[in-house]
């Protein structure tokens, strides 16, 4: 997958000045791996293990975060027009092309009963004064506002170095809601930030991979320009929710996709295997 590497958009909300390291812009890549389950019959079909190895394993996108003293806001990045490549395409015979993989995968994520493979984050805001969030999400096509208070990591500090687009950069871990947090971290960017809604580390989190690579940011590009004022500022769209009533509704919604699911499996006398 092609990855999109432009500032076309830092360069229209950022204003000239000096460089300072406690403002600026990061491009990340993040990759979230799909866990949908393959219905059992379709596993014995002509073609279909060919198909199978042509499905996206994970959903792939480039994010976009803006940082000063006092917040920071993750967004899609912009995207602009490229010379696409061509690439060839291997046709399965009477299943298809990539395209068809590709769009069987999308089905299987959308009657998945996986949090993550229902769930998109599109923008976080974090109040570095208030500790508070702000950030909108897309559950089943439905786009949620979620405020409250911002997640306090118990970081630990491993001692390990390393590092990271000319940073040096400092491992820690954590333990948050089940979830084992690996995250890489420089003191040269002195602001307790990183993508989402993850920080409060001493230094800007440059990498970061969220049990054991389900879950992975990892910071490409760093501009540092000051922001213009009013840029990072909280999302407005979505239904507004607060954390607890949002988790609620997720788990309401998840367990009636799994009773679907063992129906469907009950109704076909088979089980579903994870891929």
């Amino acid at each position: 997958m092609k990855r999109l590497r432009t500032f076309l958009l830092l360069f229209l909300l950022l204003l000239p000045a000096a460089a300072s390291a406690q403002q600026g812009a990061i491009l990340y890549d993040r990759s979230v791996q799909y866990e949908f389950e393959i219905p059992e019959e379709l596993k014995s079909m002509p073609g279909f293990s060919e198909m199978l190895n042509r499905m996206p394993t994970a959903n792939y996108s480039t994010m976009l975060l803006l940082f000063d003293e006092s917040g920071s806001l993750m967004m899609p990045a912009p995207e602009v027009e490229e010379e696409k490549e061509v690439e060839e395409e291997v046709v399965i015979p009477g299943h298809g092309s990539g395209m068809r993989a590709s769009g069987m995968a999308m089905r299987f994520r959308m009657g998945s009963s996986s949090r993550s493979d229902q769930e998109e984050l599109l923008r976080a805001y974090v109040s570095f004064e208030e500790g508070t969030l702000a950030e909108t999400r897309e559950f089943m096509t439905r786009t949620f506002l979620i405020t409250g208070t911002r997640p306090e990591y118990q970081w630990r500090l491993t001692g390990e170095q390393s590092e990271m687009l000319g940073y040096v950069v400092h491992k820690a871990t954590a333990v948050q809601d089940s979830s084992h947090v690996e995250a890489w971290f420089t003191p040269e960017l002195p602001v307790p930030a990183g993508p989402g809604l993850y920080g409060g580390l001493p230094g800007m989190i440059l990498s970061l991979s969220v049990n054991d690579g389900h879950t992975v940011y990892s910071a490409t590009e760093v501009n540092l320009r000051p922001v213009e004022d009013g840029v990072i500022t909280p999302p407005e769209e979505g239904e507004e929710v607060s954390q607890d009533e949002y988790e609620e509704m997720v788990a309401e919604k998840l367990e009636e996709l799994q009773m679907r699911a063992r129906g469907r499996r009950g109704v076909h006398g088979g089980g579903n295997s994870p891929r």
